[in-house]
């Protein structure tokens, strides 16, 4: 599988990174074991994840994604050093644990660490914008975790050109650490944000960048073809903006050129995220192996120019 070089730190990232958003909400324990054991064999050395992980689930209260991950680091412990482990502080578990400070971030990395079940975090993020806590505070934080050598890369999800140009800033004047990865909301569908205000900046500052929703929740997978077939979805409620003409029409091209080149409507979704200038990789979920090994093959697609027109055409607002 082709990687490519992500943020500061040494190890590369698959082009495909797996998503542990569903580990302990979808997928339970053990599927998500043997999906991890399935990925490193695809090739896939990088692994999303954050404290909030998954939080929305009845009866969790966020940190079950990265136990799993834990145990099946603890199970192979061999592989730690082949494998690239992503996670993020900021979201709110609770009304006293949420936000950028440095107590929270103190607090919160130990709490991953022990269920990571390891003494260091590849790519930590900044899961969300924290306007309560100066840049300076949240950088400073990481540079001491970074020294003490519990992180090795930080990264910035869901800020703003504005955020990030103010964290650059403050990172320059106080000789901080910069944000060497962007995690941003990118596929198909929801290209805006990062086409019109992001990308300039993450290529002008050397960011690498990764996608989440690169299936936007699953809409772009092929399995959706109107919202009747939502009815039993876990993901409804992110999914039913898709569904109007725009997005129509962005599923009949995916689903034309699937059947052209004879494979599924994700694989060329992800393809098209991956041939975007800009983008280092894609995260994507899976919640079987037959999921997991159409992701994977998706790394292997070439689109050529006329097909990537076909798309993007469909695809105008």
């Amino acid at each position: 599988m082709k990687k490519d070089n992500s943020g500061s730190s040494t190890m590369e990232s698959s082009r495909l990174v797996l998503g542990g958003n569903v580990f302990g909400w979808t997928v339970n324990e053990q599927d998500s074991l043997n999906l991890l054991d399935a990925a490193f064999e695809l090739g896939i050395n990088t692994f999303d994840t954050a404290d909030a992980y998954s939080i929305w689930a009845s009866g969790n209260s966020g940190g079950e994604s990265e136990a799993i991950i834990g145990k099946w680091l603890s199970q192979n412990s061999h592989r730690r050093s082949k494998v690239k482990i992503i996670t993020k502080v900021g979201a709110e578990l609770s009304p006293d644990q949420h936000g950028l400070s440095k107590g929270r971030i103190l607090q919160a990395v130990d709490d991953s660490l022990r269920r990571l079940r390891t003494d260091y975090i590849d790519l930590y993020f900044s899961h969300y914008p924290d306007a309560s806590t100066a840049h300076e505070e949240t950088l400073e934080t990481y540079s001491t975790l970074i020294a003490c050598g519990k992180v090795r890369s930080i990264g910035a999800s869901n800020y703003t050109l504005e955020d990030l140009q103010a964290a650059k800033s403050s990172a320059d004047r106080h000789a901080l650490p910069h944000y060497a990865c962007l995690q941003v909301e990118y596929n198909l569908y929801d290209r805006h944000d990062f086409e019109q205000q992001l990308r300039s900046f993450a290529l002008a500052e050397g960011c690498e960048v990764l996608t989440y929703f690169s299936l936007a929740s699953g809409f772009l997978s092929g399995k959706y073809k109107g919202l009747n077939d939502l009815t039993h979805s876990a993901r409804r409620e992110d999914l039913e903006k898709y569904f109007d003409e725009r997005g129509m029409r962005i599923l009949h091209a995916l689903h034309q050129v699937a059947q052209e080149q004879q494979v599924s409507p994700a694989e060329i979704a992800l393809a098209w995220v991956m041939h975007q200038p800009g983008i280092t990789s894609a995260i994507a979920s899976a919640t079987n192996l037959e999921q997991l090994n159409s992701l994977a093959r998706s790394t292997q697609l070439r689109l050529d120019a006329q097909t990537l027109e076909r798309l993007d055409l469909a695809s105008l607002l």
